[in-house]
């Protein structure tokens, strides 16, 4: 009886690792089966939405590329890659002020990240392109009906053509004339008078001289204008709908001398325009907003407030932030600081993690690495992925490097490089094995170190990254000299 062959052993990890090279390779039809597959050893893995998602739209599937960004960002709020992925996937779907908001939010958690400030760029050049100055749009019934041509186009090709609308077309959110008027601002006019064009049967069954129908244009310009609207009254970030759901429960609005939805909405938007601001480049205006945000909020009770406390915190955070942009360190580190107290008072982990790591970084960019160390090796149980653990252990280690202590740095490398193991990340894998092989180099153990700068080449081959890829065939040139310089002086002894 013939031997059963050994069947290979399949983990996330290989799994993972196996579909990020085939996506890297534009296999992208194989990679998705591989991270499906992942999904059902690890289900609800955030890290391995987001690789599916960014599968999903690289293959043009825009629609299961967001449902996977917001089901990382269910388990996990403040999830940076799930945040840029999301605002990613809005952005190319044509909805670019839904984009611009999860960049801003992915910039304000992670200043560090610079493709947050990027996405931030594109996003407001786009609505720029697209809309011009708002109050400057001025419709006209003439033979060229341009409006939002851009986002129109994107939806357009999309949707096959109809000669009439159907009635999910015609099917709005019916809102009062009133909160319209208020959400929509000079807006407001222009939706009234494409809604009353859709009355003119004979202008909708024209076409523009680009053969685009007037009726699709006029349908693409209110269906806009409805998602505008559901923007600024849906897009609440959290402290706005809890403090609306507490006042519900408690079934006391009407004794409020504020009301709830006045109160979270003048909050939503404050938060709004700090992150904005800090994101465009204006710190100094950022700094002023979240400190008169600041002082008004002290000045309201916890009833009108229920969660007053995290929301001090969180402009300590923003006021943080914002010095650090202008290059303000200690200002930073007091903000931060205080963040950090009003988070341990409360019992608010999340906020004592990001408060921990924003200390970390600017002890880190001031040159006193033993105070990052201590701040984010205080973090470390706070961290909630292996993803995060390899990042923050990477960032240990190179603090350590700083310092000269090369032990320790090869240690928190070596810690770093099993995180990204766990979770398939070929990225951070390059980034501790070149952690590793330098604090080699300084620990003169040169074989080991031109092993490991080998390993992290073929990694940035993977990646792929042509700089990474030059700076390591330039360290490994450097590392073999030494090595034969070595080998040549213990032959001399």
């Amino acid at each position: 009886m013939a031997e059963e062959e050994a069947l290979p052993v399949v983990t996330f990890g290989n799994l993972m690792t196996e579909g990020t090279a085939l996506s890297r390779r534009g296999q992208h039809d194989k990679a998705l089966g591989c991270f499906n597959d992942a999904l059902k050893l690890r289900a609800g893995d955030k890290h391995c939405l987001i690789t599916r998602s960014k599968c999903f739209l690289k293959l043009g599937d825009t629609e299961n590329s967001l449902k996977d960004a917001e089901a990382s960002l269910q388990i996990d709020k403040t999830f940076p890659e799930g945040l840029y992925q999301k605002a990613e996937t809005l952005y190319t779907m044509g909805d670019f002020e839904f984009a611009l908001v999860f960049y801003h939010r992915g910039r304000r958690l992670r200043p560090d990240i610079h493709k947050f400030q990027l996405g931030i760029n594109k996003a407001e050049e786009a609505i720029v392109n697209c809309l011009g100055n708002p109050s400057a749009v001025k419709l006209e019934n003439t033979e060229e009906l341009c409006f939002v041509s851009r986002q129109a186009e994107r939806r357009k090709d999309n949707q096959q053509q109809q000669n009439k609308p159907t009635k999910d077309q015609k099917r709005t959110k019916k809102q009062s004339p009133k909160t319209e008027r208020q959400l929509l601002g000079e807006l407001y006019a222009d939706k009234a008078y494409l809604e009353k064009l859709l009355k003119d049967e004979d202008l909708m069954q024209s076409s523009t001289r680009q053969g685009i129908k007037v009726m699709d244009l006029v349908l693409d310009g209110i269906s806009y204008l409805n998602h505008r609207r559901d923007f600024w009254q849906q897009q609440k970030p959290m402290y706005a709908r809890v403090y609306e759901r507490k006042l519900l429960r408690q079934g006391r609005m009407q004794d409020k001398k504020r009301k709830s939805s006045d109160i979270g909405r003048s909050i939503a938007k404050d938060m709004e325009d700090i992150e904005l601001c800090l994101a465009r480049g204006s710190a100094e205006e950022s700094c002023r907003k979240a400190e008169r945000m600041l002082r008004k909020i002290q000045g309201w009770t916890e009833e009108e407030v229920p969660n007053k406390n995290e929301l001090i915190g969180n402009l300590h955070s923003c006021i943080g932030n914002a010095h650090l942009a202008m290059g303000q360190m200690e200002a930073a580190l007091q903000s931060h600081k205080m963040d950090l107290d009003f988070a341990r008072k409360n019992a608010l982990t999340d906020a004592v993690s990001r408060a921990l790591d924003n200390i970390g970084h600017v002890y880190a960019r001031i040159g006193r690495f033993q105070q990052a160390i201590n701040a984010w090796e205080e973090k470390i149980p706070l961290a909630q992925s292996s993803l995060e653990k390899a990042w923050l252990f990477h960032e240990i280690g190179r603090c350590y490097l700083e310092l000269d202590k090369a032990e320790a740095a090869q240690d928190y490398g070596r810690k770093s490089l099993q995180s990204a193991d766990e979770e398939g990340d070929v990225e951070w894998q390059l980034h501790a094995t070149v952690l590793m092989a330098q604090a080699q180099v300084k620990l003169k153990d040169y074989r080991s170190a031109i092993m490991n700068f080998e390993r992290a080449l073929e990694k940035a081959k993977l990646v792929p990254s042509e700089a990474a890829q030059n700076g390591i065939i330039a360290a490994l040139d450097n590392v073999s000299k030494s090595f034969i310089a070595e080998l040549n002086k213990s032959q001399k002894d």
